[in-house]
């Protein structure tokens, strides 16, 4: 499958179902963008000749980081959550080699992956296949973005828990499917609730490269979904963009303050 389609302005593949070369489907929405190029596609075939590769790296505190060196496209990195059953991928990137694949066999390999939202698919269909077909956490909401076939999960209502002690919360930020992960370490969310460059503060956004605020509707809900949960930390979807302590107080002030400058 190296030679599936990935966009190269938001890093995720195609399957031959849903591939329209004029277009990228999840550019073309208003939450994301067309390159200024125009559209442009590669494959992994092509990153790799490129000289890409992936990276398994620590992100403190208490987690393995994976992503993509050089960046691709949007640049995110993704989670391995650790816990009873086997370790969680939250979130995905474009890219998959088989050095990556021995790397995080290494650290117990993966047995689900789950998404915070469209813009984080990545190659999800091809690492799930490469540790042995596992399930790929999609909420329902967003089921119209899935770009490739394969043993993708969709599910209803506002939580899940998809193994002991991970547990999807649909916040129903930046996409209504929009997706964050509690476990006993912290909260990984992406950036449904995203954690901006003064790592004390998140922040919240229909768009981001256009600059659409959320709706303050959509951030009450979210906030009353997490209360919930006991946590210290945040994990946003860039590497470093961690609040690594008093993140629940940083979640409410932050949300506050959004309100506060909308109102």
């Amino acid at each position: 499958m190296t030679e599936l389609p990935i966009c190269r302005t938001c890093g995720v593949q195609y399957g031959a179902a849903r591939f329209d070369a004029r277009s990228c489907a999840i550019c073309a929405d208003e939450r994301q963008y067309t390159g200024w190029d125009g559209q442009r596609w590669t494959t992994l075939a092509g990153l790799s000749a490129a000289g890409h590769r992936g990276v398994v790296r620590p992100e403190p505190p208490g987690l393995w980081g994976v992503g993509v060196e050089p960046s691709v496209a949007i640049g995110q990195r993704a989670l391995i959550i650790p816990g009873e059953g086997g370790n969680v991928l939250f979130d995905c990137v474009p890219y998959l080699d088989d050095r990556t694949v021995a790397e995080i066999h290494q650290r117990g390999g993966l047995a689900a992956i789950a998404i915070s939202h469209p813009h984080f698919y990545g190659a999800m269909i091809e690492w799930s296949r490469a540790f042995g077909d596992i399930p790929v956490y999609v909420h329902a909401a967003d089921r119209q973005w899935v770009t490739r076939r394969g043993n993708v999960r969709l599910w209803d209502g506002d939580t899940l828990e998809i193994l002991p002690g991970r547990t999807l919360i649909n916040c129903g930020t930046h996409f209504p499917g929009g997706t964050v992960l509690h476990w006993p370490g912290g909260l990984c969310t992406g950036d449904v609730l995203t954690v901006v460059m003064d790592r004390r503060w998140v922040s919240f956004m229909y768009s981001y490269p256009n600059l659409i605020p959320e709706s303050p509707a959509a951030i009450s809900r979210a906030l009353a979904l997490v209360e919930p949960f006991d946590f210290d930390t945040i994990y946003g979807a860039w590497w470093g963009r961690v609040i690594s302590s008093g993140a629940k107080a940083a979640l409410a002030a932050s949300a506050e303050r959004y309100l506060r400058h909308s109102r």
